[in-house]
């Protein structure tokens, strides 16, 4: 057992300059995953400061006419929250596939965002990792890699990145509000996770002083035709293989505009913004979507296990534009094939 100190923070301002003082100091709300990272002894915090009693927990509409999500809100609360489920249905949807209720009960917005890798060999300590132990190795690449990355990796880190709510909320274009000792800012989504390169220690762009206040979803409309796709081993309680958030704006048949991202492909959830657009002004047919999943696993890379996931994400990316175009938000389905 690993000793440390609590304390708890009752303002932003607080658990900011608090946070600075080390960084060995961790925020902790849900713990969802903290606490596991904490008993496998990969984290070694000297000191916890709780943030549950902060005012973020609020879901509101945002100035600009948006949606506000704070970043103490319950992963279920905004799963089933009227304007989420009404506006936002694509988020909803990614959330429910994610962990289990119970989970989800404790487990937070802000939470999620920092969610750290599966792969097997950063929580074996007996084996090397450069996201554990930065330059002893990265052991997944010669090693059984069956569930790692394909796009974005390098010759340190094939990891990726495990959440199902970033995939929408990068699909979304969210943004994310942290502050600091030198105040707020907002961050894009798609710049607030990194590739690996050569420092995959670091999982994201925060200050090691910042803490996540907010998540803000923009105001334009994808409610109607959606769909999050996830492939994974079992139907409950597991990681994706492959997952897709699609969404579309349809004038008849032709595509207005188009939203497409990608998790359990890469370190971060992979949105590309080239393929999204080449749906535009395009008709929204089985060829399309070839086109488009072409592009987007042109650079992708397979390993000695996981070469199947190129294949696999090109199908899921057609699959899941069809069930957007076709009104079918979600399917669910195993990939219990053993490359």
């Amino acid at each position: 057992m690993n000793s440390f100190t609590y304390t708890r923070a009752e303002a932003v301002e607080a658990a900011v300059r608090e946070k600075s003082a080390s960084d060995q100091v961790k925020f902790i709300a849900g713990g969802t995953n903290l606490l596991d990272l904490m008993k496998e002894n990969i984290e070694r915090p000297t000191r916890l400061i709780d943030i549950n009693h902060l005012p973020l927990t609020q879901i509101e509409a945002s100035p600009e006419g948006g949606l506000r999500l704070g970043a103490l809100a319950t992963n279920a609360d905004t799963a089933w929250h009227p304007e989420v489920e009404k506006r936002y249905p694509l988020l909803s949807q990614a959330i429910l596939a994610g962990a289990s209720p119970q989970l989800r009960n404790m487990a937070t917005n802000g939470g999620n965002l920092f969610q750290r890798t599966r792969c097997y060999y950063f929580y074996d300590l007996a084996t090397p990792c450069n996201k554990r132990e930065p330059g002893s190795g990265c052991s997944a690449i010669g090693g059984y890699n069956r569930i790692l990355g394909i796009l974005g990796t390098s010759e340190s880190c094939i990891a990726t990145h495990p959440s199902d709510m970033c995939v929408a909320l990068a699909a979304l274009a969210a943004t994310v509000r942290v502050t600091g000792q030198n105040g707020e800012r907002v961050v894009k989504f798609e710049d607030f996770h990194r590739l690996p390169g050569d420092t995959p220690q670091f999982d994201n762009t925060l200050q090691p002083d910042e803490i996540v206040t907010a998540i803000d979803l923009p105001a334009e409309d994808f409610s109607r035709n959606f769909s999050y796709l996830k492939l994974r081993d079992r139907t409950s309680y597991a990681f994706a293989l492959v997952s897709v958030a699609a969404a579309l704006q349809l004038d008849g048949n032709t595509i207005r505009e188009g939203r497409l991202a990608l998790g359990g492909v890469a370190h971060k959830p992979w949105r590309d913004q080239e393929a999204e657009n080449m749906l535009r002004g395009q008709p929204a047919t089985e060829d399309t979507f070839r086109r488009v999943a072409a592009k987007v696993v042109e650079n992708a890379r397979g390993y000695s296990h996981n070469t199947f996931k190129i294949e696999l994400a090109k199908r899921a990316i057609v699959r899941a534009l069809k069930q957007a175009t076709e009104g079918q938000p979600v399917t669910e389905a195993f990939q219990n094939s053993n490359p």
